[in-house]
């Protein structure tokens, strides 16, 4: 249901329809295509541990920051031209939306392209930045040469993913991903097992899966979007547009470069102290790769449910609804909240099950490591989905400044820091310590932001 066409009066849905039912409409297909999009990797990882072991799931670890690069492009653009077109649809400003929609698509393209030619000249000093040694630099090649050469695709994506829910068109977007991760999950054994390609075989299977999503995307938004790509404002972007899009997308693209920071010194700071002991460097890259992916799913959840809120926020936002706004956000916290509840008992009570999905029982030491890794690295999770939802408020509301200290505060102010302090006196397992602990308190920053929000919010209420 797309949002034109369900009318009264004149009125966009997003203005007058039951919160819970709008969030259902918009969030269930975000947190969809938000699941398809961590399931690629998730999916690789799977392939390449029963495959390869642990070394391959330690290559794609070490080459994943690769991919959190291209995320940070993708949703600068893609999420902050998502929520200003959904605030200027508010106004009534559709001609504006489209601008934004073609400005976007445009930089994007020219962006993407160069980072294609920076990554593959500089490919092997890249990935030793990375934590790639001897034993995982093949691999690491074969996996972050081909992230690198598909960045225009993996970047439209995201991009024209966000800018199809605002369109209204969200089961669109959904149906997009999804066939990609379908293609995905159908080509990677092929590739892995029977082609015998081992970790390439994975790349070259999200390769494929990639262009079919951008394959549909751009063809919705040549054909059928309410907005629709031309070629005037493709060539020639809005200079004054594309800077408030950037301000509105600089949190969720600071949240990924702050993610590639954290990665890099993760992965390097778990090979000196993991060589240490006895599991090794390698090792302990690779059981971390696999708590991070778990982790993945459910904070995708909520992102998801953020990304659906937006549109309806910003619409309401512009339309000085202010008590529809805060029900929205309110509704949107406790579903996240929730959901990573759910995830923080998984990882505490199970994590010996999860672990095995991913072929690790082959390695005792591997997997009691891995454990440790889940129970402690992810011991503050359970806060995760309502600071998601929070930062997500603050972009669609268009405040930039608060969403995009949020959004460094887990992992670039606090997490980084600690990751190279603790191990100073705890070795290799105060990097674990260090998750919860930068969750906790960045939970505290996070809930003394939203709740003065909330009461400016009851101020406009009762104005």
């Amino acid at each position: 249901m797309v949002i034109n066409e369900i009318e009264d009066a004149g009125k966009n849905i997003l203005g007058y329809e039951p919160i819970n039912k709008l969030l259902k409409m918009f969030a269930g297909p975000a947190i969809i295509s938000m699941l398809a999009s961590s399931l690629y990797n998730i999916i690789d990882q799977i392939f390449i541990g029963h495959a390869v072991g642990y070394l391959g799931i330690a290559a794609t670890t070490i080459a994943f920051p690769i991919v959190t690069i291209v995320m940070s492009v993708g949703t600068l653009l893609g999420v902050g031209g998502s929520a200003f077109a959904a605030i200027k649809l508010g106004e009534g400003n559709k001609k504006d939306a489209e601008r934004i929609l073609n400005t976007v698509a445009g930089v994007l393209l020219v962006v993407s392209l160069c980072l294609v030619v920076l990554g593959l000249l500089f490919l092997e000093p890249i990935l030793t930045l990375f934590g790639a040694t001897d034993a995982t630099m093949l691999c690491s090649k074969q996996f972050g040469g081909v992230m690198i050469a598909i960045i225009p695709l993996t970047t439209y994506v995201i991009a024209l993913a966000n800018m199809a829910r605002t369109d209204g068109n969200p089961r669109l977007s959904m149906r997009a991903l999804v066939g990609g991760v379908i293609i995905n999950i159908i080509l990677a054994p092929i590739f892995i097992f029977r082609c015998g390609w081992g970790v390439l075989g994975a790349a070259l299977a999200t390769a494929c899966a990639q262009a079919f999503s951008v394959c549909v995307l751009v063809w919705y938004f040549t054909k059928c979007g309410k907005m629709r790509f031309n070629k005037y404002d493709f060539f020639h972007p809005h200079r004054v547009l594309l800077n408030r899009v950037m301000a509105i997308g600089a949190s969720s693209g600071l949240v990924q470069i702050s993610a590639t920071i954290l990665q890099i010194v993760l992965n390097n700071s778990l090979l000196y102290y993991g060589n240490l002991e006895t599991i090794g460097g390698d090792a302990a890259i690779g059981a971390m790769g696999i708590v991070m992916k778990v982790n993945m799913v459910f904070i995708s959840i909520c992102i998801g449910i953020g990304i659906g809120a937006q549109p309806i926020v910003g619409f309401n936002r512009g339309a000085e609804q202010y008590k529809r706004v805060k029900t929205v956000y309110k509704t949107a916290a406790k579903w996240a909240t929730l959901i990573t509840c759910i995830g923080w008992s998984c990882c505490m009570f199970m994590p010996h099950a999860i672990l095995q999905i991913f072929g690790s029982g082959s390695s005792p030491g591997f997997l009691n490591f891995a454990t440790d890794c889940m129970r402690l690295f992810l011991g503050g999770v359970f806060t995760a989905g309502f600071q998601i939802i929070s930062t997500s408020y603050f972009q669609a509301t268009g405040q930039p400044l608060k969403a995009s200290i949020l959004s460094l505060m887990r992992q670039f102010i606090l997490l980084i820091p600690l990751i190279v302090m603790l191990p100073i006196w705890f070795g290799l397992y105060g990097i674990l310590y260090a998750g919860v602990i930068a969750d906790l308190i960045s939970a505290t920053c996070v809930f003394i932001f939203i709740y003065r929000e909330m009461k400016k919010l009851d101020k406009l209420i009762t104005a």
